[in-house]
């Protein structure tokens, strides 16, 4: 058993001895364990992978200034319908997969669970890649799948795969939020689908506090993906991996510092989240601790801990670092600092509906569009193939001279009622006395 906090402070205690890799969970989460074969031979070799090619002799690269030239000369407008009145471009969106989970996090979720919606009303796997490929050819380069949990989804592989495959048309990353029970059984196949980054949701680093959070238990299989994570990483695999913990006072706020401190020897960003208020999460601003309260926290341990410059404009999280860490600590400060200025986000929920604000209560289907030519029914592969070539057969909107494709009528009444949802989101969301009394989703069916 080893103690995960500083001295004068509660210790949280965890049992590490039965993780390879996390022999001091808070200090170090891991030696340079030889890899093992987890049933895919995906990244066996990639220890071994050749360098990128060399410039042939005489070959020579266009100067800086010329290629922004080149890029700016050849770059297609941004869709006018991902466009909303603030000139906020969206080029992200977030796809919930499912509405199940297999745990029952108290920030997420009431203990005696949610209405889920009938099977019927959820999206097909055929429904969520024609509708990725639409917000893909619009200009969305950043694909997330969420739930529920979305490794529970029974097709879950192959729609990874499927989505993947939209690479050749644009998109530049597909990601995955997970609470990580299942993770390391389909990691492997997931990466060899595409997968490009995974946000861990982990709010306690003591199996015991898991198990009150969570009201299940899973912790040690939780520990097991994220050594799986990091053991593909040392391989080459190049999973952009971030911790998500939602802190709330009273709660887990002791455990912030071993948090941090998982990045003391390894490439992960810790993203600690402000408590948000959603339908039957009982939210109280006594709760909540700010984003200020947890870096004076830190410092308090680690003095030298410092603002860095965001990789985007359109980061959700304020970044700061220890000197000498090679982790990344975040801050998610929706409840105290909104970012909706920069916001590059819309939603498809798990039964269809667009939401433009993950704090908006508006919402328009997509699902009953897609299936107006299916008499309502959920479209499958067979459907949706009949669906396209009757569009094919339709006289198609011409291109325009701005250089938008030219689109069919399934796709032209999508992209309006996508269009008028965008151009109606809101300069920015509530703030707190207001936020816990408006009527929204639970996290769960909005998508995490």
């Amino acid at each position: 058993m080893e103690a995960l906090l500083r001295p004068g402070t509660r210790p949280v205690l965890v049992d590490t001895s039965r993780f390879r890799s996390l022999r001091r969970v808070g200090r170090r989460i891991g030696s340079a364990a030889a890899p093992q074969s987890h049933g895919s031979e995906i990244y066996q070799d990639l220890s071994r992978r050749p360098p990128p090619s060399l410039l042939s002799s005489g070959e020579t690269q266009p100067p800086p200034n010329a290629r922004r030239e080149n890029h700016l000369r050849d770059a297609k407008p941004f869709s006018y319908f991902l466009t909303d009145n603030y000139h906020r471009q969206h080029n992200y969106l977030r796809i919930s997969v499912t509405e199940r989970c297999n745990l029952r996090c108290t920030y997420c979720m009431p203990a005696e669970g949610v209405p889920l919606s009938p099977p019927a009303h959820l999206l097909t796997t055929p429904e969520i890649v024609y509708l990725s490929e639409l917000f893909v050819k619009e200009g969305v380069t950043k694909i997330r799948l969420t739930g529920g949990e979305p490794t529970v989804r029974k097709d879950i592989l192959p729609l990874m795969h499927e989505v993947g495959q939209l690479r050749s048309k644009g998109l530049q990353e597909l990601c995955l939020t997970t609470n990580g029970i299942s993770l390391h059984r389909k990691l492997d196949a997931m990466v060899g689908a595409g997968l490009t980054g995974i946000n861990l949701s982990l709010d306690t680093l003591d199996p015991h506090q898991f198990q009150i959070m969570t009201r299940r238990k899973g912790f040690e299989a939780v520990m097991k993906s994220l050594e799986r994570i990091l053991e593909m990483n040392r391989l080459g695999a190049g999973i952009k991996l971030k911790l998500n913990v939602v802190v709330m006072r009273g709660v887990n706020e002791r455990e912030i510092v071993p948090f941090v401190e998982l990045g003391k020897s390894h490439d992960i960003e810790i993203r600690f989240i402000e408590y948000m208020p959603f339908d039957g999460n009982k939210w109280s601003r006594q709760k909540m601790l700010s984003y200020k309260e947890m870096v004076a926290i830190i410092q308090q341990s680690y003095p030298g801990l410092s603002k860095k410059q965001d990789e985007s404009r359109n980061e959700t999280s304020k970044t700061w670092q220890v000197p000498g860490f090679r982790g990344k600590v975040g801050f998610i400060t929706s409840m105290t600092e909104n970012f909706c200025g920069t916001c590059n986000r819309l939603r498809i929920t798990g039964d269809g509906n667009l939401k433009v604000c993950l704090f908006g209560n508006s919402e328009v289907s997509l699902r009953d569009l897609l299936r107006e030519g299916n008499n309502g029914e959920p479209l499958d592969w067979a459907a949706m193939e009949a669906i396209r070539e009757m569009e094919m057969d339709r006289p198609q909107t011409p291109p325009t001279s701005t250089g938008q494709l030219a689109r069919g009528e399934r796709e032209r009444g999508l992209l309006e009622v996508i269009g008028m949802a965008v151009k109606r989101k809101k300069e920015k969301h509530a703030g707190m006395g207001q936020l816990e009394n408006m009527k929204n989703r639970p996290m769960i069916l909005i998508g995490g």
